[in-house]
């Protein structure tokens, strides 16, 4: 499975959360091709934390607009009826707890809900950014990631990277399954069928619980 196909793949998924009416911010990475998916019934504002609301799909290459760039630095479009504005008044948005929804990615992230996203200690980094802000404000925190990085584990029994925020993190969607966070541990709920459970359980650091109702992953 290649890198596109695997992106795509949590990104036709992570779709299939949103809710019409739903203030939805996007971490930068992967979770920006989500507004690709969205379902033609769904209707959602989608806000850049650095002071858009009404953002738009990816744009198509050879048709980025140099003006307009997510948090991260990647090209956007916009929707009729957008509004632009200062990071100030983004992030009174965020922390005035009026974003319903967020899609971050993680470095870690653990089965009791804590993530880190923002360091490796010993290696360079571009700082925290919004994403503290982000976990705390909005009402839904789910992570759309790649289920392991070169091989190593990135969903834990506990982090031992520096954490972003503990406790906050809903749901993890990946290129194999769907899980949620639960009182007793990570439910993994849906699976992608070109993996086993076995699979997905020795690409997992933490023991996961297998739903009963286990399902085929949906996509958008």
């Amino acid at each position: 499975m290649d890198k596109k196909e695997i992106r795509e793949i949590i990104a036709k998924r992570s779709a299939l959360e949103l809710q019409d009416g739903d203030v939805v911010n996007l971490g930068i990475g992967l979770p920006t091709f989500i507004p690709n998916y969205v379902p033609e019934n769904i209707n959602v504002i989608l806000q850049s934390e650095n002071g858009l609301l009404g953002m738009g799909a990816v744009p198509a290459e050879g048709e980025e607009d140099k003006d307009f760039v997510n948090a991260g630095g990647g090209h956007i479009t916009y929707k009729q009826g957008a509004s632009s504005f200062d990071s100030a008044t983004s992030f009174a948005i965020i922390r005035g707890g009026h974003v319903d929804v967020t899609f971050l990615g993680a470095l870690q992230v653990d089965e009791k809900g804590n993530l880190a996203n923002w360091m490796i200690p010993g290696k360079k980094t571009p700082g925290m950014g919004g994403a503290m802000d982000l976990i705390v404000g909005a009402k839904r925190v789910i992570l759309s990631m790649e289920h392991t990085a070169r091989g190593n584990h990135k969903i834990m029994t506990q982090c031992d990277l520096p954490l972003t925020a503990a406790g906050q993190v809903e749901m993890i969607i990946t290129e194999m399954g769907v899980m949620k966070i639960t009182p007793e541990g990570i439910l993994l709920t849906e699976i992608n069928p070109v993996f086993t459970v076995e699979q997905v359980q020795e690409a997992t650091d933490a023991k996961l619980i297998i739903a009963e109702d286990l399902a085929e992953m949906k996509q958008a």
